[in-house]
């Protein structure tokens, strides 16, 4: 395929809001496979069982789609204009990453990627494409880095010399036979900030992640109760973590976010904890209407909301959880009774 439809897709891409754009073969992270198994072995994955389910696709583009010649990856900035770390110090106010603060990035960046695929199409007749976003076994991150959008730092997200690392990936899987990028190669030299600055030691070593620990992990994907060490180490973290994000210092070359509704209109940058505990599943479907929030449902949101209570040292906030003591969700009672009693 020629050198020409490459550059005139990296050019639509670009159109498109895409910052950065490469291509590599299904075939291009073999020892992707090897990673997935051990951390998977390890127990790291924790409740994420469809890790394990999927591995054989996961640990193998190849294998999701035979037909595919190319992967063709992307990167959409939502780099934030404020600190984010700046929030953890208002311990009456809930920490939302920022990547949830506002319009759902499945929806924007999947129309972005077809607007892109169509036109790719358009050029060659009898052309395939699929697009992915996230929600299908895709290791995104081993793929952009084949592909040359950047490497996996020490905390294992994405990150470039060109954007930082507040990006969301994409791919589209094709048929096409397109020139393909050269990898690109670690540039994390010696530091150590991202594991450093880990609040619950989530990085057993530096490319390695114990998901168990992770407070992404721990607020969005784990259900039931949170182990007692942990709750107190999670802050007001109420949804995500951005803390290993926040201070990579290849973040001075970060662009500006894409599209303004990745950040919101400004209502979850700092919540009030007390207005999140009161609410019921009718009025938190309604609140985040749209936003990533939503998927976790009121139940392990409040829970989260509860835990930030308990760690807020605010005793004036005892009444928000008091009622929650009895709540239907036994998990919500359980972290409302050890707010309380942190606040006692």
């Amino acid at each position: 395929m020629s050198a020409g439809l490459k550059a005139a897709l990296v050019a639509e891409a670009r159109e498109a809001g895409f910052v950065s754009v490469g291509v590599c073969r299904p075939d291009a992270v073999p020892e992707a496979a090897g990673r997935l198994a051990a951390f998977v072995a390890a127990g790291r994955h924790g409740q994420m069982h469809w890790m394990a389910e999927r591995m054989g696709w996961r640990g193998g583009p190849a294998a999701l789609w035979p037909e595919a010649r190319s992967v063709v990856m992307l990167a959409d900035s939502y780099a934030p204009a404020h600190d984010p770390l700046e929030i953890l110090a208002r311990r009456d106010r809930g920490a939302v990453s920022v990547y949830a603060q506002g319009r759902d990035y499945h929806d924007v960046v999947k129309k972005r990627l077809k607007r892109v695929g169509r036109w790719l199409i358009a050029q060659v007749p009898g052309a395939e494409i699929k697009v992915f976003v996230d929600t299908a076994p895709v290791m995104e991150k081993p793929l952009a880095q084949a592909a040359g959008l950047g490497w996996q730092g020490k905390h294992t997200n994405l990150l470039s010399r060109d954007f930082g690392n507040w990006v969301f990936l994409g791919a589209i899987f094709t048929t096409l036979d397109l020139p393909v990028d050269a990898p690109e190669a670690d540039h994390c030299g010696s530091c150590r900030a991202c594991l450093d600055i880990c609040p619950t030691a989530a990085f057993p070593a530096p490319w390695q992640l114990d998901a168990r620990r992770c407070i992404s992990y721990l607020t969005i994907e784990h259900s039931g109760p949170v182990d007692p060490d942990l709750r107190a180490l999670m802050g007001n973290r109420i949804y995500g973590c951005d803390d290993c994000l926040a201070v990579c210092p290849w973040n001075k070359f970060a662009v500006a976010a894409s599209d303004m509704r990745y950040h919101g209109d400004g209502g979850l940058r700092a919540p009030a904890l007390a207005d999140l505990a009161a609410l019921d599943d009718g009025a938190f479907r309604v609140r985040f209407s749209g936003s990533p929030v939503k998927r976790i449902g009121r139940g392990r949101f409040v829970r989260n909301v509860c835990y930030a209570i308990g760690n807020s040292g605010n005793p004036a906030l005892r009444p928000a959880v008091a009622a929650l003591v009895r709540d239907d969700d036994p998990v919500v009672a359980d972290a409302a009774l050890w707010a309380m009693m942190r606040l006692s």
